[in-house]
């Protein structure tokens, strides 16, 4: 638990925004070192367990997957809203680097649970934020069967103005003061088969046959009537984030549950990817410091040559293009991250470029490593190969790269986005 009584006034440099550091914020570093060691002692222990199971033996009644999003919703982190708003904020790039270099797919398990409120927060609706706290599992249900990356491109700037969308999967309707669910999310999503509650991004049934595409998004409990899981994904990498479908059978709601209608909807979709992928940036700066980081351990304890092996040039040199590659990310998904939070409005390009350029140095960082290691990096004995397969999934979550970079560009048609 954190001991808030460490909190102290912390001086703003003079010097501007991004020079943050001065005095001694003395909580900043020990919120920064309590969640290194739950990263640390629970979560790469807990990931690497969860790694050798099956899907459903990760979700099971008494799988510690759940112990570790208790552990940390008693961490205390909360206690970073007590700082100075500069330094919140470097806390919670702190916070997210440091879930990311304990394991990738905990913590997006982790991240998940505090969306739905952030959304409430950013939309104006601090009713949703108090009803769906970050203190409980959660899932963001937006991929379908037949449309994944359709439902992030609101304005169709990557398939075009004329593009159909196609038949949905999942459908909200309004009912007088009810509104009725029905159809499935896909098997990705994150969350899906152990969540206790959804943020639901789904197509809006407005009674006319125009074809025209309109969404919105629901919040609401998923132990309702209606609501059922599918089996948990048996993925390559990122094993212990269990995934799996969602269905609902004429699932009927208050209307109140109908958080965002579609007048709002782009507007939703575009906060909830800039958040999103800004945190991604973030955590996977993490998992690609931790793959740097085994490597530089391995190359002072392997001899090869009668030396260790970071006595090779050629060695040094590839550490050192890894370690500047790790900065590089770390430096640009805190530069957004700031960016965004204390900017005028929320920049969408800028958090795809943070999650973009991270996702590929974290695989590319992990590629590295399994060299490094030589035979031994495709050990599963050794933690860089389960790091591997963790990073290559990244540049599919949350919206794969090709489609980030096209709708990243889109936005720069528009110069005053820049």
């Amino acid at each position: 638990m954190i001991d808030k009584s460490k909190l102290v006034p912390v001086v703003a440099d003079p010097g501007g925004p991004w020079v943050l550091e001065t005095g001694t914020p003395e909580l900043l570093v020990e919120i920064r070192d309590a969640v290194h060691r739950f990263a640390a002692d629970v979560m790469r222990p807990v990931g690497a367990e969860l790694d050798k199971l099956t899907p459903e033996e990760v979700i099971a009644p008494g799988s510690p997957l759940y112990e570790v999003h208790k552990k940390y919703w008693d961490l205390g982190t909360e206690a970073l809203q007590e700082l100075p708003p500069e330094q919140a904020l470097l806390g919670t790039c702190y916070l997210a680097e440091e879930i990311g270099w304990g394991d990738a797919g905990l913590a997006i398990s982790i991240g998940l649970d505090g969306m739905i409120a952030s959304l409430g927060n950013q939309m104006g609706m601090p009713e949703i934020a108090e009803r769906y706290h970050n203190k409980r599992i959660s899932a963001w249900a937006v991929t379908e069967p037949d449309h994944g990356s359709d439902m992030l491109d609101s304005l169709r700037e990557v398939f075009g103005a004329g593009g159909s969308y196609g038949r949905p999967n999942c459908v909200v309707r309004r009912q007088g003061n009810e509104i009725v669910i029905r159809g499935q999310k896909s098997a990705w999503v994150s969350n899906g088969v152990v969540a206790e509650q959804a943020m639901l991004f789904a197509a809006y049934d407005n009674g006319k046959d125009d074809g025209l595409f309109q969404g919105c998004v629901v919040t609401l409990p998923l132990d309702v009537k209606g609501v059922s899981r599918g089996k948990p994904l048996n993925k390559m990498g990122q094993r212990a984030l269990p995934q799996g479908e969602i269905f609902f059978d004429e699932v009927r709601l208050p209307a109140e549950h109908l958080a965002v209608e579609p007048d709002r909807y782009h507007e939703a979709v575009s906060k909830t990817l800039t958040g999103a992928n800004a945190g991604m940036g973030l955590i996977f700066a993490g998992v690609a410091r931790a793959a740097f980081e085994h490597a530089l351990e391995y190359a002072h304890e392997r001899r090869q040559g009668g030396v260790p092996i970071i006595q090779h040039q050629s060695v040094r040199a590839r550490l050192f293009k890894m370690w500047r590659r790790v900065e590089m990310a770390r430096a640009l998904g805190r530069r957004v991250f700031m960016r965004n939070a204390l900017g005028p409005q929320p920049v969408l390009h800028a958090a795809i470029a943070a999650k973009v350029t991270s996702t590929e140095i974290a695989f590319e960082v992990a590629s590295d490593a399994v060299q490094m290691f030589g035979g031994n990096g495709v050990s599963r004995e050794y933690p860089v190969e389960k790091i591997l397969r963790d990073a290559r999934a990244s540049m599919i979550e949350d919206g794969c790269n090709e489609f980030l970079s096209i709708k990243g560009g889109s936005q720069l048609v528009d110069f005053s986005r820049f």
